[in-house]
């Protein structure tokens, strides 16, 4: 029998045996098969809400890449744990292999679509898993009472073996996820996909919006830098084929869109900022682009919106959901069935082939990605994913501003500077941007900053503030935006849950 040592290490190559073949596996069955995504967005539904804002908080957009490492890592080190416990009698590991295989099974039928052929490939790998463990655990090819000079080379063969059995599940696993994407990519479908002519577009941008003399971010973000932020731990591919949009609920009657139907509508072309609730002060989670689409009251007025539905439930094609209010769907505002960005199709990390764009509203309350259902309803009757998990039910965007230079710790030159940054209130529109300076003898005055020229009030406003250094050491730059109402952004700090951060952004400084 091995040693504790080579019994961990053998369950860490059982596992990636079953990984590895669960995941080639799905690879031919389809993505509803895939345990490993099943899993993964199984932990993000299960966990806490504060759990999920600290790490959109900490990671970013790479979470889910935190997240898929974190989960291998689990698994490795609870196989190694219960193999080091496994013997010819005593299953310790081989039970623990098939009960993980079993929470997968239960995974991957949790999700929408899925049958019991879905579980064929976690079946297949976890027995394969199973019988990687017994066979390195059994002494076939070492035993712990060797004597003699063969004693050594059974051990060497046994991790020899241990290491093939583990490469070779690591490279299963890859080719699994290789061969995943190349079947279920609808790249080739987004590649052959021409936005449909505009009928509606939008005033050209003045080269006035972006101040000059100093580094502020293009104020029409391009698609490869916008911000991405939801619960999908793989890039759901739907083709435009399979897509359909079901409206229903309280409606006069119910209506199925597919994409060739959205033809008799007129296509309109709208900038709008975009902001997650989950950015802190002076945070990134916010990027402007033009969208191309269809305006979300026409689809919905031939419906027939019953008087007393106040709630849009929006669903994702991976089941996420958000709640918007009807009003902010049927008013003057560019709400949009968004199948165009920036003058291309949707990436697909964007929500190809069609998504929600709503003005003036967080995201997770509006922006579904994917999207595939619309059912009008009520706010008393029915709650989307975050405020399950202690959002709030409503969320319009908070006025809030940002600087972007001088970053934080920077040195500056004595003589004269030019400081700068984004402001933003959508729906309501950006009226003034103050700043104020602290030097190292106390507070400065608030001052006027000098603004690009507003385009609209759903998109965010670029500012600049010359200034002239003469005093040389630390110094505090803070800033705050007015909209257009002359709401002045408060001063108080709130964390972003429940409804988005609140305060002043900060950013300390130093004269050389």
């Amino acid at each position: 029998m091995a040693g504790r040592e080579s019994r961990a290490m053998a369950g860490i190559a059982a596992a990636a045996v079953a990984l590895g073949v669960t995941q080639v596996l799905a690879a031919v069955i389809g993505p509803r098969a895939d345990a490993r995504t099943a899993v993964g967005s199984a932990v993000i539904d299960l966990t806490p809400g504060p759990v999920k804002e600290w790490a959109i908080q900490t990671f970013g957009a790479a979470d889910k890449l935190v997240l898929s490492v974190m989960v291998l890592v689990v698994i490795a080190v609870l196989a190694a744990a219960t193999a080091a416990l496994e013997t010819r009698r005593v299953p310790v590991g081989s039970v623990a292999i098939a009960a993980a295989g079993i929470a997968g099974c239960v995974a991957v039928l949790s999700r929408a679509g899925a049958t019991l052929t879905d579980v064929a490939p976690t079946v297949i790998g976890t027995a394969c898993g199973v019988a990687v463990l017994r066979l390195l655990v059994s002494g076939r090819f070492t035993d712990a009472g060797q004597v003699g000079d063969d004693g050594p080379d059974r051990g060497r063969r046994l991790s020899l073996v241990t290491l093939g059995f583990l490469g070779a599940g690591a490279l299963t696993g890859v080719a699994g996820v290789v061969l995943t994407r190349l079947t279920t990519s609808v790249a080739g479908d987004r590649n052959a996909f021409a936005l449909p002519p505009v009928d509606v577009a939008a005033p050209p941008v003045p080269a006035t919006v972006q101040p000059k003399g100093v580094a502020l971010s293009s104020f029409i973000t391009p698609n490869a830098d916008f911000y991405r932020i939801d619960t999908a731990l793989a890039v759901p591919q739907l083709s435009r084929e399979d897509w359909q949009l079901r409206i229903h609920g309280m409606v006069d009657r119910e209506i199925t869109y597919r994409f060739a139907d959205l033809e008799r509508f007129e296509v309109v072309e709208a900038l709008v900022t975009l902001t997650c609730v989950s950015n802190p002060v002076g945070g990134d989670l916010v990027g402007n682009a033009a969208w191309t689409g269809y305006r979300v009251r026409d689809l919905l007025a031939e419906a027939g919106i019953h008087p007393d539905a106040d709630m849009v439930l929006s669903k994702s094609i991976d089941g996420f959901t958000a709640g918007t209010p009807v009003e902010a769907l049927t008013d003057d505002r560019a709400s949009l069935l968004a199948v165009g960005m920036n003058g291309e199709p949707l990436p697909t990390e964007h929500g190809y082939p069609a998504r929600l764009v709503v003005p003036g509203l967080y995201g997770y309350v509006s922006a579904t990605k994917w999207v595939v259902d619309l059912e009008l309803t009520r706010f008393d009757r029915a709650e989307a994913y975050w405020t399950r998990l202690g959002w709030s039910p409503r969320g319009p965007i908070k006025t809030e501003s940002r600087i972007d230079v001088p970053r934080s710790g920077q040195q500056v030159a004595l003589g004269p500077v030019t400081f700068g940054g984004v402001a933003w209130a959508q729906h309501r529109g950006v009226r003034a941007v103050e700043v104020r300076i602290d030097g190292p003898d106390g507070e400065g005055d608030w001052q006027q900053a000098e603004l690009g020229t507003a385009y609209s009030n759903d998109t965010w406003r670029l500012w600049r503030f010359p200034w002239q250094a003469t005093r040389p050491g630390l110094h505090t730059i803070a800033v705050r935006a007015t909209d257009n109402t002359g709401e002045t952004q408060t001063a108080d700090f709130a964390n972003p849950i429940p409804d988005g951060a609140t305060g002043w952004h900060t950013v300390g400084f130093s004269v050389k």
